[in-house]
């Protein structure tokens, strides 16, 4: 038998593929219980409180990964902010695939699923948004402008999201990362 740690990240890594490909209205109990590899029942003896729950523990998980690998990154000042910032970056690619995967505010935030979530999805871009703008005056950017690429910086990630998977061409991902690094940098 498989520790359960370790099918526990499976079972979030299956939801997660599926919310984000499907958002919360569009995903299926069925949808869901196959991409965790668990039958119905499973699923809803692991979240008795069904699909909201689910959603709940794929946005936990990725609130906790983010706030490890991107913002205790950005807010670590033992640590010179250029290095901060680009390994932050770094840690964005890694977290969208290169921009082979759909951000999960996106996917959330479309019908039910903004009714359900729209505080989370909030306070959560609210965060990317002030750690940005933080780095920003640590990098001698005055306080407007530093609140303009922290803003710009989530518009460009998400947009590129969507202009990637749209077009079939990660490059624009990719692209658009560097140009965040540059642009705060320059």
């Amino acid at each position: 038998m498989r520790p359960q740690k370790a099918l526990d990240k499976e079972v979030i890594s299956g939801l997660t593929k599926v919310f984000s490909s499907k958002g919360y209205e569009g995903a299926s109990l069925q949808d869901l219980a196959t991409a965790a590899s668990l039958k119905k029942a499973s699923l809803y003896h692991r979240f008795p409180n069904g699909k909201k729950e689910m959603a709940d523990a794929v946005l936990a998980h990725l609130q906790a990964w983010v706030q490890e690998n991107v913002f205790d990154i950005l807010n670590d000042t033992h640590t010179k902010p250029e290095v901060r910032l680009k390994t932050a970056i770094e840690n964005i690619g890694v977290l969208y695939d290169g921009g082979n995967r759909t951000c999960i505010f996106r996917a959330l935030s479309m019908e039910a699923g903004m009714e359900l979530f729209g505080q989370q999805i909030e306070d959560g871009m609210k965060v990317w948004i002030a750690v940005f703008e933080k780095i920003g005056l640590e990098l001698k950017l005055s306080p407007k402008q530093a609140k303009e690429y922290a803003l710009q910086t989530l518009i460009d990630i998400q947009g590129s999201l969507i202009l990637a998977r749209g077009l079939g061409n990660t490059g624009i991902f990719e692209k658009t990362l560097m140009n965040i690094s540059n642009r705060y940098l320059k």
